[in-house]
């Protein structure tokens, strides 16, 4: 069973994905901010890592830059934003990310993309 974590400051989102993840077959690990994030990573591995930008205590940049750029993990990161402004986008990708989904999404459009990262 494929592990996925997903860092998400909104509940209702956070719960949503969750509930899809799981009716999918994945093991989802759920954390509400960067800093609960990077503390699991730090001992634990996943196989996908999906990520806001915008949360308490840890942002999503800089949980990206920690993962991909200080401790050289090649998890796969997808990135959930509001933020769908170009140089958000370009950032989060120059620092590593593999995949960008601006909110409001679709359930969808998520699940192929996870299929996608997750088979590569």
């Amino acid at each position: 069973m494929k592990k996925i974590i997903v860092a998400e400051d909104n509940k209702l989102i956070l719960e949503t994905i969750n509930h899809k993840l799981q009716k999918d077959g994945y093991d989802v690990i759920k954390v509400l901010n960067g800093k609960d994030c990077l503390e699991y990573l730090q001992d634990n591995d996943v196989d996908l890592l999906i990520t806001d930008l915008y949360m308490p205590f840890v942002n999503g940049h800089e949980v990206i830059n920690t993962v991909r750029n200080e401790w050289n993990k090649n998890t796969p990161i997808l990135v959930l934003s509001a933020d769908g402004a170009e140089d958000t986008v370009l950032k989060a990708f120059e620092l590593g990310a593999d995949d960008y989904v601006v909110k409001p999404f679709s359930l969808s459009e998520l699940t192929i993309r996870i299929r996608k990262l997750l088979s590569t």
